[in-house]
């Protein structure tokens, strides 16, 4: 282990993971070594009680998700010179020593002779890891990507949800035949194999945007991530393509109840992205839409009796909009077979023990009050018999 002073030297030349020293663990870590006083000591280790008792784990988590210029050009596929690599090296030791010096060592620093907090390392090879990183980077990404795999966009800037809907495709019942075709779809994009835009229609309440969340939450750990964007919002959908055309991850661009009205200004935008724009189109992006609607621009007859030389014309732009998306995905509402057997396999994911009958005559006279069958429905049974237990 290399002495405090020195160790504490060698942190001034970090240049590729210089914002480390941003972070507040490693901040006090690095003020501590300064001043070697048990308040800035304890400072450091509150810091990292925040996030972990282990410093090793949670600063080599802090490198592995650090966006910097050496993982960006990486992440471009790109080479990096001698220099650059040599730096890396030395700026990994460095940041290794930083993430397993013993608190026994810091304690012994301060000259206590009182009781102070302790932290857990373990050793750990930051250059072998970071490589593995580098070489499976388009599984993980890097900076927020590494972090988070669903984002919403706030303020024009791509922003993390933290705590986004968890719902895993085991949990979905009925509709395979759909499902899979959407899936299918997700891992040729996966695959680096052609991929097309879908559109995912039908009516209300039968999973159409569960199966996209699920389908994220699925593949996440195969390089997948999901941006939702309003509708409103499709006009900063060239900013969104530019922003992770390079980035080695696969995304989908999520637009849920989508619909337009006939003087919309935000139907351009959509169409120029689904026409494969040169200013909109990505390799590595896919748009996903649900809709209950198949024609997508809300028609009314004045709009069939305007002054418009070339009417006609206009109104198949508008008409043809959906057909635009490469696959287009009905989902109906259930017939009572499916309902009922979407009715089941919730039961069994709820550990409900009812007798069937009773079960399934209960929940027809639910969705009765309800206005129909559909899983949201069946979810909703489910959910108040358990609730109700």
């Amino acid at each position: 282990m290399a002495d405090i002073e020195k160790l504490r030297q060698s942190a001034k030349t970090l240049v590729i993971f210089k914002s480390l020293k941003e972070k507040a663990v490693v901040k006090n870590l690095l003020r501590f070594l300064e001043k070697k006083d048990i308040e800035s000591y304890c400072d450091f280790v509150g810091a990292l009680y925040k996030h972990s008792e282990n410093l090793t784990q949670y600063i080599l988590r802090l490198t592995l998700e650090n966006e910097n210029f050496y993982m960006l050009r990486k992440g471009e596929g790109k080479k990096t010179d001698f220099l650059l690599d040599e730096c890396l090296a030395n700026e990994l030791m460095v940041i290794e020593q930083l993430a397993t010096i013993p608190c026994e060592e810091l304690i012994t620093a301060t000259g206590a002779d009182c009781f102070l907090p302790r932290y857990k390392t373990e050793p750990t090879d930051f250059s072998q890891v970071y490589a593995q990183r580098i070489r499976e980077i388009s599984r993980y990404g890097y900076g927020i990507y590494a972090q988070y795999n669903v984002f919403m966009l706030k303020n024009g800037a791509i922003t993390p949800v933290p705590y986004p809907d968890n719902i895993q495709l085991s949990q979905l019942s009925g509709y395979e035949v759909q499902r899979q075709t959407v899936i299918d779809n997700t891992l040729a994009l996966l695959k680096g194999k052609p991929a097309n835009n879908v559109l995912l229609y039908g009516d209300c309440g039968t999973g159409k945007s569960s199966t996209v969340k699920a389908i994220a939450n699925e593949y996440k750990n195969m390089g997948l991530r999901l941006i939702e964007l309003k509708k409103s919002q499709l006009h900063e959908l060239p900013d969104i393509t530019e922003t992770v055309c390079k980035n080695p991850l696969k995304f989908i661009i999520f637009i849920d109840d989508l619909s337009f009205t006939e003087d919309d200004n935000d139907f351009a935008a959509l169409k120029a992205i689904l026409e494969g724009s040169v200013s909109a189109s990505a390799d590595n992006l896919v748009i996903y839409a649900t809709s209950n609607r198949r024609h997508l621009v809300r028609e009314t007859f004045s709009s069939r009796e305007g002054d418009e030389v070339h009417l006609n014309d206009t109104m198949q732009e508008f008409l043809s909009l959906s057909d635009r998306f490469g696959l287009s995905v009905r989902y109906s509402k259930p017939d009572k077979t499916l309902y009922l057997k979407v009715i089941d396999a919730l039961a069994e994911q709820y550990g409900i023990e009812k007798d069937k009958d009773e079960l399934h005559k209960r929940a027809e006279a639910f969705a009765i009050e309800r206005g129909g069958r559909s899983p949201r429905t069946a979810r909703q049974f489910i959910e108040y018999l358990k609730g109700t237990e």
